[in-house]
Formats: structure tokens, sequence, C-alpha cells
């Protein structure tokens, strides 16, 4: 892929550029050497992200810091930064959050050791030898330090023992390696879907892909191979019009956000390369054209290049997005669907259960009312039938009765309300059915059950700059709302448009009660109103006006 590679080479000296523009370089600081973030905390990660690229560029040939001595003095005095800011135990601190923390050392462990591997397999120069001594020393101490253990959140687990595992392999030092077997003891959290405990596809997915694939490699099993790929086959279906990634199933800090699977590039090449699988090779074309046509940063993989220089003459010919598709993925309690340049998204357990997508307008839709702690439909089942899709909910209505005995106090707060009986009901069924159309998707919601609770559907849409109906035009939508009472709306920017119909509206009770989702400011949202019991049909589906 020698045009990746010639652009990643460029893109990585302008990182350099930078690093070198703000590494502190006043001898009397204590923070000599190192390079703050955006927000100028001092973070001993951030620098070895710097000395990564620094290394790199010191290290090649296609580089304008090519054997640079200045810049090589300068990757000395970020390594003594960052060896002054390593605690005893070998573990460095996440400053905004975590300290002395395993995971985050072995993310730091994770971007030293392809430097190392490099240094380690060619020949040397003078300074490339004071580095490697260095990092060498930072990263054994880290590794040590990984022995302790501690961990917050799923993905962790992985990354320290993936890490403890290759420093096993480096350092020929056992007692790593036996560590790890225990975090693996617990059991990889892939399921069939190819889809991790967090659901974050937007960042720890790839996270996780990589731990597996460096467990693969360090263990020689296809076992962990195989659920990076199972994860990367799913992620192509995971792609939006926009060649963005749908996040909105994310547990985590990406959920929401418009992500390109930039970062996911490595993982699908060299699975595509080394496991022959031809679609991940098209995929990883098509993260380059994404990376080149939205004048995106490339990822920052110039070591891991080098550590493979099979891969900068590789040519590949396909690029290609996902094609057409339907996924029910069960377990992960998600549908996928995409036709051209649409996509439709069901999803169990969220309140905003369906998403609706175009190459530049996205529509969010949920179902808002309240029985007794209910605030919103979150769907418990999701199935397919014969025409489309079933989602349903019993919202169930209850009341605390008395007491029959004493129970000692007086005070609400002090009393075990789990043992006391309930009147049971009212209940609330609903029912949601998605059908394909031309162009978009039929939805019927149908609520029963309970009579004259006022409920509403949200449609938030992300993206449009104008709205039409046959009563109104809005302009400047971001952050506005309105009640549609009949007929369609048109909702256009300059690329797309979507129709969203026929509306209906009986009450103006938009807001709900205390404990509602608040509408989305970023977006322009649209109500349809009735009183239960209720059956309403409408669609979302491109329009040509």
């Amino acid at each position: 892929m020698r045009k990746h590679y010639e652009r990643i080479v460029r893109e990585n000296d302008k990182r350099v550029k930078r690093a070198l523009r703000i590494q502190v370089m006043d001898e009397n600081s204590p923070y000599y050497g190192g390079c703050p973030e955006e927000t100028d905390l001092m973070d001993a990660k951030y620098t070895i992200y710097r000395i990564y690229d620094m290394t790199g560029a010191y290290s090649n040939s296609r580089s304008v810091y090519y054997r640079d001595e200045a810049i090589a003095k300068r990757i000395v005095l970020a390594l003594d930064y960052v060896a002054r800011f390593q605690h005893e135990d070998g573990l460095f601190d996440l400053i905004r959050c975590n300290f002395h923390s395993a995971p985050d050392t072995a993310f730091i462990i994770k971007r030293m050791l392809p430097v190392l591997h490099y240094l380690r397999d060619n020949e040397r120069d003078a300074w490339q030898e004071k580095i490697y001594r260095k990092m060498y020393d930072i990263a054994r101490k880290s590794a040590s330090g990984l022995l302790a253990g501690g961990f917050h959140t799923p993905n962790h687990r992985w990354a320290i023992a993936s890490n403890l595992m290759e420093c096993a392999e480096f350092f020929e030092e056992p007692e790593f390696m036996e560590t790890a077997k225990i975090y693996l003891a617990e059991g990889i959290d892939c399921n069939e879907d190819g889809e991790f405990a967090e659901k974050s596809a937007g960042n720890y997915n790839r996270i996780n892909n990589d731990a597996m694939i460096t467990m693969g490699r360090c263990t020689g099993e296809d076992f962990y191979f195989e659920h990076a790929v199972r994860n990367l086959r799913m992620m192509l279906t995971y792609i939006e019009p926009d060649g963005t990634i749908f996040t909105a199933n994310s547990t985590r800090q990406d959920n929401g956000k418009r992500i390109y699977p930039r970062y996911y590039y490595w993982e699908y090449l060299t699975m595509g390369k080394d496991r022959d699988i031809p679609e991940f090779l098209d995929f990883a074309n098509y993260i380059f054209e994404l990376v080149e046509e939205n004048h995106l940063e490339a990822p920052d993989i110039l070591i891991h290049y080098m550590n493979r220089p099979d891969l900068i003459d590789f040519e590949w010919d396909g690029c290609a997005e996902p094609a057409d598709f339907e996924r029910v993925y069960e377990e992960s309690g998600i549908v996928r669907m995409r036709r051209g340049d649409i996509t439709c998204t069901l999803m169990k357990g969220k309140s905003n259960f369906l998403y609706f997508t175009n190459s530049s307008i996205d529509v969010a839709l949920k179902i808002g009312g309240c029985i007794c702690e209910h605030r919103a439909f979150v769907p418990e089942t999701l199935e397919k039938t014969r025409d489309g899709f079933l989602l349903t909910q019993v919202m169930r209505g209850w009341y605390y009765l008395p007491f029959q005995e004493n129970q000692g106090t007086s005070d609400w707060w002090k009393m075990d309300h789990s043992k006391r009986e309930r009147k049971l009901g009212p209940d609330l069924t609903i029912a949601v059915r998605v059908r394909e159309i031309a162009q978009g998707v039929e939805i019927n919601v149908k609520l029963d059950g309970i009579e004259r609770a006022p409920f509403r559907i949200e449609l938030a849409v992300l993206g449009a700059q104008k709205a039409d109906a046959d009563a109104f035009s809005m302009f400047g939508l971001k952050g506005k709302r309105i009640l549609v009472k009949q007929k369609d709306v048109y909702l256009t920017n300059e690329q797309d448009a979507i129709v969203i119909g026929p509306g209906f509206g009986t009450h103006g009770f938009i807001d709900g009660i205390f404990g509602s989702e608040e509408s989305d400011d970023r977006s322009f949202t649209m109500y349809y109103t009735d009183y239960t019991s209720f059956d309403h049909t409408f669609r979302i589906a491109n329009a040509t006006k």
C-alpha cells in the first residue's frame, strides 16, 4: 500500500513538527522534555505517543527528520521526562482520573512495543541505541507494574493481558504470561454476533480487536484471531452512508458521535492480508478513501508499517464500502439494514430505538409517555416477522400496599420496601411494527391497555436545514421543536431530502413529567401526540422534493 504509506510518513512528519513546537524545553520545569496535551495537561501517555512519532521519523528514510540528531536529542529528553513520572511500582497515571493505573500503563506499553520491536530487529546507530535502552527500561518496569493488575472496564482486561503476553515474549519473562492467563480465565466477552460487552463500535471494539490479534500472534491460537475477525465482519454492517460508524448502541463515550473508521484501517489490512479475507482488504482501501475525501488525518501507524515492510509495496485493487445487507444480531439486540444510501437500525433496550440515516440526514425515533416509573418506550423484545420487525414492551402499573406488621421505624427511607405487597396493574402494551418500503420504512405504533394516557412520538432530525409542510416552512432548525398535527413534512439540505408523515396531534404535552428525557438541542424535533389507546402508521423515507 505504497500510496497509503507515503501519506502516513508525511502526516507523521507534521505531528513531529508540532511535537517539537510544544515540547517543554525549560530546563527548570519539572515537565522538561514532556509534551502537553491540547488542554495543557502534562501526561506521560501523550508524550509516549509523540515519542512513537518522533522515533519513527528519525528511523525512516522517507522522513524529513531521518537521522536528524536534533530530533534524537528531543526523543531522549522526552523519554527522561516519562521515566521521571513513572511510579516506583512501574505504573503511570492518567491524571484526569486514574492513578497508579494498570490499564493506562498497558496502553502506554502498547505504544512502546512497536518501537522496541523495530529498534531491536534493525541495526541501530548510537542515538537509536540510547533510545532503545531508555525505552526498554521504562517498558520492562511498566510490564512488572501490570502484575499487580486492577481494572475498571471490560476492555481493560484484554489491554493488560495482551501486553503481558507480548512483554513475556519480548523480555523473556514467563511470569508475565502466567499473569495474563489469569485474566483469560474469565473468558472473552465477544458474542456470536461479534460484539464485545461495551458495544463500543467507535472506539473500544478496535482496542479489543488489537488485543485479540496480539494474543493470537503470541500464542499461535486461532481462537483469539477469530474474535477479531468476527467483530470486523460485524463492523462492516455498522458503516453509515456517509462513511461514519453507527455508535448509538455504544455504552461508552463514543455513543452518538460521528466517527470515521480510520483507526480500523490497520486491522482490516493485516487481517485481510494475513488471513486472506478479500472484503477486509477492500474495506481497508475504502477507509483510506474516506480519509482522503474527508481531509482526515491518516492513521498514526508509521512504525507499525515499518515493522511490516511486506505491506508497504503490497497492493490491492479492490475498494468497496459495504453492500446492501440486513443483519439481525440477536445476542446484541440490534438490527442493521442498508439499501443503497439508506440505513435503518432497530435496537432492543434503548429509548431511541430506531434510527434512519441517509448520506447527510439522521432521524432518531422515540416514544415518550409516563406509566408509573416508565418514561419512554424501551423495547423488551425485538423479533423478525413475515414482513418486517416487531418491537414490544409492557409498561406494568403497580402501587404499594401498607405493611401488615410494624417495621420498627416510621422513617420511610429506613423501611425495606422490597417486603411490601403490591397492587398490580393496569398495564400498557406497546407494539411497534417496522417494515421496509421504497426508499424507507413504514412504522406502525399501537398502544393498548390503558385509556387516556397522553403519549408522544418524538422524531429528532439531525442534518436538515429546512422543514416544509402544507401549513409551514421553517429554517435554521437546530434546537427547534414543533408539534405536527397532520400530513407530511419534508426535510431538506443542499444534498438530501426526506419525508416523514403523516403526523397527528391531539394534545400538547410534549415534555413529559420529571425524569423524562429532554429533547436533543442539536436536532430539530418533531412530535406526534395522542391519547391511548391508539394505532397510528407513518413513514420515514428518502424524498425527491
